[in-house]
């Protein structure tokens, strides 16, 4: 009876509604929009009540957008209603894990920044980078779940094969043997780290599986006790240089974990995507090779106690004043371990809030830059609203943008912006080998920097994950694009963000000693924007030609 009383309450409230199109007439929304501090909002959106009955498709999407029972994501409190917006340290620099000089000319507060300078940054042209985005697999749409484990077997055997065959080719080493065999003379094996058991790897249950080409994928147990220092992890392709006197224990006197790798200007990437090319750029000016202005952020992008999305419109705010060429964007954007998306509480599909959360806020963003702003969108594994399969395809992005300003990779994957190459992965492999390493440090005292041994492994790898067996939250699918996981040469700048602390570092690749030139890459983690209820941290970037040259800050939003 009371919902049949309401309902005739409500017929008679739209009938003087349509009589008189001026009249609001208030229910508990406005009451509580009052409480909050929203009734002159209240009152705007009473006197911009439109006149005629067509209405465009964004101020429709806006207009659903502030109230307060669609979902989490209603503006309705103001920003110092929560933690985030509480803080008080914002844009500071982080002193600590960056190898560069920091970005000079910086503020640390846009609260000091007037609105002459505003204007001053908004109108200054700025220079639009070249930007090519390299393979196009997996492809959106793509059907995944049909791995065999012939897959897996041979991209395995084609990791081994592969690292042997450069080894030899170097010049640098005999060629590899068969390290099951007896042998009492040293010998050069290649294979594969593994442990003997379901457990963690330690040095007593360290395995080394060879090819099955040279010994038909055997295994034999590896002693590393000759060793002075080593860092090993499940999965990580190796040279070995010892002997096998018994046939069952292979005693390694050197371990060789790098493989020679071309420099990224020797290599011939796969055709980039006809839709990601720039033609004005065909012959590109001396002046913009190999200096690019970055800023890079990784998710989550709001809170853990909202879905209001504050940091990413702060780090949007602080892009407009200090105009990058290219903004990174790395997922999770709907973060699946967000508590509202793990309680079901909000009433919109993952899909309609990253259009709404993410993509409008974008093209606001290159609207008001101007056709110089590039956005490029990298996907997670953690994204609700998309493929839980890795590698991963890029989003499907389908915006009316003609000039191509903001566009989506695959994960991991690779592009080129003014001639620099970079190569990024937000999967959180560094992460996932810290678990699983076994390391002995250099007992002279010399120094051992852990997150750049970790990073130093990747491209030592040449791989974007070579983790095996890989970690439980990693959905590894091997049928889809295998080659994706690739890093055919070493690219200048390496992107990989973790929930470890951010860092910005210069690797040098190969040993000092070699008869080739160090090769040197410049290695990114971010860090993340949000963590829990509080602000996290960005990287601003300038690279100038070469790592030794260029200059970074670690910002903390």
């Amino acid at each position: 009876m009371d919902g049949f009383l309401i309902y005739l309450q409500d017929e008679l409230r739209d009938a003087a509604v349509k009589e008189e199109q001026q009249l609001h007439v208030y229910s508990m929304l406005d009451v509580s929009g009052i409480l909050n501090g929203d009734e002159q909002d209240t009152k705007d959106e009473i006197l911009r009540t439109p006149t005629k009955s067509g209405q465009s498709k964004v101020e429709a999407n806006d207009s659903m957008h502030y109230t307060f029972e669609d979902y989490p994501t209603s503006r309705g409190r103001a920003e110092t209603d929560t933690p985030y917006g509480r803080r008080k340290n914002k844009f500071v620099i982080q002193q600590t894990g960056c190898d560069l000089p920091a970005l000079e000319g910086r503020r640390t507060d846009h609260g000091d920044d007037n609105l002459e300078d505003d204007i001053i940054s908004r109108v200054r042209p700025g220079k639009r980078c070249s930007l090519q985005v390299h393979g196009s697999k997996p492809e959106p749409g793509c059907r995944f779940m049909y791995e065999r484990i012939e897959d897996r077997v041979n991209h395995l055997e084609n990791r081994i094969l592969k690292h042997a065959a450069v080894c030899h080719a170097s010049g640098l080493y005999d060629e590899p043997t068969d390290a099951t065999i007896a042998s009492q003379k040293s010998i050069m094996a290649v294979g594969m780290i593994c442990c003997d058991g379901e457990g963690r790897l330690n040095e007593k249950s360290t395995l080394l599986q060879c090819s099955a080409e040279h010994s038909g994928g055997q295994r034999v147990r590896l002693d590393l006790q000759k060793l002075r220092q080593f860092s090993i992890f499940p999965g990580q392709v190796v040279g070995v240089e010892g002997n096998n006197p018994s046939g069952h224990c292979f005693v390694a006197s050197k371990i060789i974990d790098y493989i020679p790798c071309l420099k990224s200007s020797s290599v011939n990437f796969p055709p980039a995507k006809k839709q990601d090319l720039d033609p004005e750029f065909a012959s590109t000016d001396e002046e913009n090779i190999s200096e690019l202005s970055m800023i890079i952020a990784a998710g989550p992008f709001t809170t853990i106690d909202n879905l209001y999305f504050e940091p990413l419109s702060d780090l949007l705010a602080y892009a407009r004043r200090k105009l990058p060429q290219l903004l990174v964007l790395m997922g999770p954007f709907i973060d699946s371990e967000h508590s509202e998306i793990q309680k079901c509480s909000i009433h919109k599909t993952f899909d309609e809030i990253f259009q709404l959360e993410i993509l409008k806020k974008l093209q606001d963003y290159v609207e008001y830059m101007g056709s110089s702003a590039r956005v490029l969108l990298v996907p997670s594994t953690r994204d609700a609203h998309h493929d839980f399969v890795f590698p991963q395809p890029p989003f499907d992005v389908q915006l009316h943008d003609v000039t191509h300003q903001i566009l989506s990779l695959t994960n991991p994957g690779t592009f080129n912006a003014n001639e620099v190459n970079v190569g990024c992965c937000t999967v959180d492999i560094l992460k996932h080998i810290s678990a699983e390493m076994v390391s002995r440090k250099p007992a002279d005292g010399l120094p051992w920097d852990g997150r750049s041994k970790l990073a130093n492994h990747i491209i030592a790898q040449r791989s974007f994950y070579p983790l095996y067996p890989p970690a439980e939250v990693v959905p590894l699918d091997l049928s889809l694009a295998p080659e994706a996981l690739n890093i055919s040469s070493v690219p200048d700048i390496l992107i990989l963000p973790s929930d470890l602390a951010p860092f910005v570092k210069v690797l040098c690749l190969g040993e000092s000693n070699d008869v080739e030139e160090q090769v040197k890459c410049l290695c990114v983690n971010p860090g993340r924007l949000s963590k829990g209820d509080k602000g996290g941290y960005f990287v601003e970037l300038n690279y100038q030609g070469s790592p030794q040259t260029s200059s970074a800050s670690i910002v903390n939003i």
